[in-house]
C-alpha cells in the first residue's frame, strides 16, 4: 500500500508543479518541438503513475488480481510490497477510483475523437458542396482545393483523403512566395498528425477539468502545434514571408488591434513579432539534453514501482 501511495502522491506532485515550471521555461517558443515532447512526456509521467498505483492499490486489495500480477514473484517481492496480507477497505477505494478515472479519460478520448470526425465529416460536406467533383474527376489525397470566398483562409482538412482549402480570397492577398508558406504552414501540422495532440489534450482537459496539468497542456497544445508549423515553413521560405503572411490572412479580423480578443486567434501578434525577432535555435546539444531528460521523465514512476522488488530479490 506504501508503493501505491507514494505513486499516487507522485502523479499528484507532478500534475501541480509541471505547468509552473514548463511555464517558465523561456526556451519552449525558441524549440515548439522540443516543448510538445517535453509536455507529452510529463502527462505520461502523471498517466503511468495513477495507473502503477491503480495496479498497486488493487493488488493489495483483491487476490484475483494479485495472482494475475505477481503470480511468478517470489515470497521477498510480495512481502517488500506488503501483498501478503489482505489491504483493506482503503486498496480497494483506491483501485476502484483510479479506475474509475482511467475509463472515463478513456471515454473523453472517444468522445473527443467522435466528435472531431464529425466535425470532419460537416467541413466535407461543406467542402463537397461549395467546390463539387466534376464528371469524370478523380479523388486524389493531399489536392489542393479552392474556394470562392470573401475572406481569406487557408486550412488542412486532416482525414483518410485530407484536403488543403484555400478561399480566393487568400490567394489574390497572398504575394509571390507567401502562398507557398502558406501552404508549406498546413502541411506541417498534417505531416506532424497535430490532429492526434489537439484531440488526446482535449480530452483529458475536458475529462478532468480540475487538474492543471491537463488544462495547461491543452492550452500549449493549441500554442505548440502553431508555433511549430511556423517554424517548418520559415525553414523553406524564410520567417519575413511567413509573417506576411500571417498578417495578410488576418489583417482584417482585427487581430492586430491594440485590444485583440481571447479566441484562438489571439496569439497571432506573438507568432508574428516571434518570426520577425528571428531568435535563433538553441545548439544542438542543449535540445538533445532536453530531449533526454524529458525522455525520462515517465521512467520516473518506473523506477518508485520496481525498486522495492528489485531489492528484495538483490
Amino acid at each position: 500500500m506504501s508503493v501505491s501511495l507514494a505513486l499516487l502522491l507522485l502523479g499528484v506532485l507532478t500534475a501541480l508543479t509541471a505547468p509552473r515550471l514548463l511555464a517558465r521555461a523561456h526556451w519552449a517558443e525558441r524549440e515548439p518541438v522540443v516543448a510538445l515532447w517535453v509536455w507529452q512526456c510529463v502527462v505520461a509521467a502523471v498517466l503511468v503513475s495513477f495507473a502503477l498505483s491503480m495496479a498497486f492499490s488493487a493488488s493489495a486489495a483483491w487476490q484475483a488480481v494479485r495472482g494475475q500480477l505477481f503470480a511468478p514473484a517470489p515470497r521477498a517481492v510480495l512481502d517488500a510490497y506488503e501483498l501478503t496480507a489482505d489491504g483493506g477497505p482503503w486498496s480497494a477505494a483506491l483501485a476502484l477510483l483510479l479506475a474509475a478515472g482511467g475509463l472515463w479519460s478513456g471515454a473523453m478520448l472517444g468522445r473527443e475523437i467522435g466528435l472531431a470526425r464529425a466535425r470532419r465529416r460537416r467541413r466535407r460536406d461543406d467542402l463537397l458542396v461549395r467546390a463539387p467533383q466534376l464528371p469524370g474527376e478523380e479523388e486524389a489525397g493531399g489536392r489542393l482545393v479552392v474556394l470562392e470566398g470573401e475572406r481569406p483562409d487557408a486550412w488542412w482538412l486532416p482525414g483518410s483523403t485530407p484536403r488543403l482549402v484555400i478561399t480566393t480570397a487568400a490567394l489574390r492577398r497572398l504575394k509571390g512566395r507567401q502562398l507557398d508558406a502558406v501552404l508549406a504552414h498546413e502541411q506541417g501540422h498534417a505531416r506532424a498528425r497535430h490532429d492526434w495532440l489537439l484531440n488526446c489534450s482535449g480530452a483529458l482537459a475536458a475529462g478532468f477539468p480540475g487538474i492543471p496539468v491537463f488544462a495547461a497542456f491543452r492550452e500549449e497544445m493549441h500554442r505548440l502545434v502553431e508555433l511549430a508549423a511556423d517554424d517548418v515553413a520559415s525553414r523553406r521560405f524564410g520567417r519575413l514571408t511567413v509573417a506576411l503572411a500571417l498578417v495578410e490572412l488576418n489583417e482584417e479580423r482585427g487581430v492586430f488591434a491594440a485590444a485583440p480578443g481571447t479566441g484562438p486567434e489571439a496569439g497571432l501578434p506573438r507568432r508574428v513579432d516571434r518570426l520577425l525577432a528571428a531568435t535563433p535555435r538553441l545548439p544542438a546539444a542543449h535540445r538533445l539534453r532536453l530531449t533526454a531528460t524529458a525522455a525520462l521523465v515517465p521512467v520516473v514512476p518506473l523506477l518508485v514501482a520496481f525498486y522495492p522488488g528489485l531489492a528484495a530479490l538483490g
